[in-house]
């Protein structure tokens, strides 16, 4: 923060923005933006890891296996996102300490279902109740990955499915006729040239992911959405150094540059990463490819 901001009633207009926007509450605000981008970074590849098992299960042999595969798919996408967002985060916060109290506290004699209280011995809270902040938003977001990971892993297994469905079975028979055995044909063959009929589907869930990330908000973490609500709102010069109007609009509009470049840049990088994975490959995309480098 500049020296001259002690006494922002007497700065002009420019230090007074310079000020308004370097202050403590907007520093926070500025690192809830790495908050959404670690989020991305963590939940995309293992979301990715549910959807390949997800995708695993669903075409197996084994009937059990393969119902259960089905069944993830099918149940996360006929439920709106947000009913399990709110679900799964308080499901796993109880099934986390009933397990934590299952183990510290065999003495404990009282239900812990008491109406529509759950409640459990001190020492299996989490996090617990002496913990400095950092380890309760630290929890908060990990609950959100796993969370997230949940529902877009089901999107994903749709998706690399239908990828395992589109591969031609001609190349697994002939696999087969060269002595691979099934294990060797999925790691080998399918696997491999899945991703290219994959690719269009996880770049769109890619993007929907992006935007999802405002439901942090309602996951009661303080991200940028949240500060920009707090920020933006009107501040009365008797709370705060720094009083404005309602200025949400702007800060919202600041949201929505940040995520439109997102966007933009995830588009360019996939397009690109398709491009590469299209090479040699028997698709529409690999003929224009080699269409392109002959003429």
């Amino acid at each position: 923060m500049f020296s001259f901001c002690t006494d922002p009633d007497t700065l002009g207009t420019v230090r007074w923005f310079s000020c308004y926007l370097t202050n403590g509450v907007h520093w926070v605000f500025y690192l809830s933006f790495f908050k959404v981008l670690l989020l991305l970074a963590i939940t995309a590849p293992v979301a990715l890891g549910f959807g390949f098992l997800g995708a695993m299960a669903a075409r197996s042999h084994v009937l059990p296996l393969s119902l259960l595969g089905k069944g993830y798919i099918a149940i996360v996408r006929g439920v709106p996102d947000i009913a399990f967002f709110m679900f799964f985060v308080i499901a796993l916060d109880q099934a986390f300490e009933w397990t934590r109290h299952q183990i510290l506290c065999p003495e404990w004699t009282d239900p812990i279902r008491q109406g529509n209280d759950f409640i459990v011995c001190q020492a299996a809270k989490l996090p617990l109740g002496s913990a400095p902040e950092w380890v309760h938003e630290t929890y908060g977001f990990f609950l959100a990955v796993i969370t997230f990971s949940i529902v877009f892993g089901a999107f994903a297994a749709n998706v690399l499915f239908g990828g395992m469905r589109a591969v031609p079975h001609a190349q697994l028979e002939t696999a087969e006729a060269y002595g691979m055995t099934r294990r060797q044909t999925f790691w080998r063959i399918l696997v491999p040239q899945m991703w290219v009929y994959a690719l269009p589907g996880l770049s769109n869930l890619w993007m929907v992911l992006i935007k999802a990330t405002p439901l942090l908000f309602l996951l009661g973490i303080e991200d940028i959405v949240y500060w920009a609500r707090e920020l933006g709102a009107f501040k009365n010069p008797r709370f705060t150094q720094y009083p404005h109007g309602d200025w949400r609009m702007w800060y919202f509009l600041g949201l929505l540059v940040f995520y439109l470049g997102m966007t933009r840049v995830s588009e360019i990088t996939l397009e690109k990463l398709m491009r590469r994975l299209s090479h040699g490959q028997a698709t529409s995309g690999g003929e224009l490819l080699r269409k392109e480098t002959t003429a």
